[in-house]
């Protein structure tokens, strides 16, 4: 799986954690291990600095080091999204303007949140962010966090702008994504891994991921499998992969238990969060910890 019109930001991604030192200070090089352990295992493409990256409570010169660096070790081998949302709208841009700067090849924009603006304000503010660089878009709907969704009609008018090429959909509605699938051309990524076949059935083009921390070879082999028309392998795939969904999807803090189950597989030195966040307690762990064992991804006697 390579770029392609249909693939801008490649098919499998992850929502990459931003690992953390025990007192709370950014961890860029094992932010960078994570990167190539995740290219190295079924990615062609990352997002970083998105929400399960603890968008909200890290700053700006933060973000784009982390970018850089992304960008250094595996941007030759994979796209790398960096999250320029916010619900202040000169904000956002400020965080496209940067990651442009620091060399990343996407940027994810979510729809402004909290202050619910109307879909004027909504077309307004990602058209403010779209313009602000050459580097292309995908959108972010996730009404659960924002409250509000991109209208179809919004997509329609978004999508006639060159920059926007892509959606990540977190609504868990299928079949208005396969309309507008049919009706935009965006490129469409599944934003909820436990959805991520019935996506790809409906026309969607990849996924962007959380249990991509974990699973990403088998996410891969998902999609070949449907991009070969074997939709029982990819089926079959897929049913091994549920206990690592629920481990990092099931508690619905998806940056504190993705944080955990990286943490027991070694693939970040701490599960350290910054508030509002808070890590997962030892009694949470162990939860995640069995649905590892359970999806066979972890030894039992680890």
């Amino acid at each position: 799986m390579t770029q392609t019109p249909a693939r801008p930001f490649g098919a499998v991604l992850t929502a990459m954690v931003t690992p953390m030192t025990p007192d709370g200070a950014v961890d860029v090089e094992a932010g960078v291990a994570l990167a190539k352990h995740l290219v190295d295992h079924g990615h062609d493409g990352l997002v970083v600095n998105g929400t399960t990256g603890e968008s909200p409570t890290t700053h700006a010169p933060e973000k784009a080091e982390l970018v850089a660096a992304v960008v250094e070790a595996v941007g030759d081998r994979a796209r790398i999204v960096a999250g320029a949302s916010s619900n202040d709208t000169a904000h956002a841009v400020r965080m496209a303007e940067q990651s442009a700067e620091a060399g990343a090849h996407g940027l994810l924009v979510v729809s402004p949140y909290y202050s619910r603006p109307s879909q004027e304000g909504v077309y307004r503010h990602t058209l403010a962010v779209a313009e602000a660089t050459d580097v292309p878009v995908m959108l972010y709907d996730v009404p659960g966090r924002t409250g509000v969704r991109f209208a179809p009609a919004t997509i329609a008018r978004l999508a006639e702008h060159d920059n926007v090429v892509a959606m990540k959909d977190a609504t868990g509605d299928i079949y208005g994504a396969s309309k507008l699938i049919a009706s935009t051309g965006l490129a469409w990524y599944c934003g909820d891994d436990a959805l991520y076949p019935a996506y790809l059935a409906y026309g969607a083009s990849g996924i962007v991921s959380v249990v991509g921390h974990v699973v990403g070879d088998q996410l891969a082999e998902i999609t070949r499998a449907f991009d070969e028309g074997d939709h029982a392998r990819a089926w079959s795939v897929f049913s091994t992969i549920t206990e690592a969904i629920d481990a990092v999807n099931g508690a619905g803090f998806q940056a504190v238990m993705a944080k955990a189950a990286c943490e027991l597989l070694g693939l970040v030195p701490t599960r350290t969060l910054r508030l509002p966040q808070v890590a997962a307690t030892d009694d949470e762990v162990a939860v995640v910890r069995a649905h590892l064992v359970a999806a066979g991804l972890l030894d039992p006697s680890h």
